[in-house]
């Protein structure tokens, strides 16, 4: 076997991604605790790397840019896990579009939409004033609403096909509805400005959506 053999297998060792993996955790919670603690604009790619213990280097390897580091934190707490597939794969919003009854599907999208902002915590808050001075995080913001939207579309949809929908509402006018209602700005609002518990927030939204998009019975 030659040197290069055993230098690769070394390199692509379990071990080592098992490593990889775990400094990427450190790095991004620690990066986490700083943009919440000194803002987007405040922290340092130096600070977050003291903050993991890792060298700089690492975390322009691990991420290249602060807005690496910011994008991979959001995709992190938005997944609840180290998965890669995405949102509309995943077993909870797929629960939702299967469940046959109208109103026990908005009622748990609001469930989900109330644990996926309790993960995201101060970070939704984050990017959303970072979009305004960096144009990655600008364009990642603007995904976030695109996906979330094109996401509750598909509930409404659902409820469409089903014939729940109140009389006069259209499929576009109900996917606005219920992007807004479940829109991270709205938890930010209440549950940061308000401080409304998340029980509070789940039991606004599920009666909000079922109001505004379902025909009565």
């Amino acid at each position: 076997m030659t040197d290069a053999v055993k230098s690769t297998r070394r390199y692509d060792s379990p071990r080592r991604r098992d490593q990889a993996a775990a400094t990427r955790v450190d790095i991004l919670r620690a990066a986490e605790e700083l943009f919440a603690a000194q803002g987007y604009a405040g922290t340092t790619m130096a600070a977050i790397a003291a903050g993991a213990g890792v060298s700089l280097k690492t975390v322009y390897v691990a991420f290249e840019t602060k807005a690496g580091v910011l994008r991979a934190l959001w995709n992190a707490r938005l997944r609840g896990d180290e998965g890669d597939a995405p949102i509309a794969e995943r077993r909870p919003y797929l629960d939702v579009l299967e469940e046959p009854d109208p109103a026990g599907q908005l009622r748990l999208n609001a469930r989900n939409s109330r644990a996926g902002k309790i993960r995201l915590g101060a970070v939704i808050e984050v990017i959303r004033s970072a979009a305004a001075v960096d144009g990655d995080i600008e364009e990642l913001w603007a995904r976030i609403g695109t996906e979330y939207l094109a996401n509750q579309r598909a509930i409404v949809e659902s409820l469409a096909e089903k014939g729940a929908l109140r009389p006069g509402l259209d499929v576009d006018r109900a996917a606005d509805i219920l992007w807004a209602i479940n829109h991270p700005t709205v938890w930010q609002l209440l549950a940061g400005e308000r401080g409304w518990t998340p029980e509070q927030y789940e039991e606004w939204s599920a009666a909000a959506a079922c109001r505004e998009l379902l025909a009565p019975r």
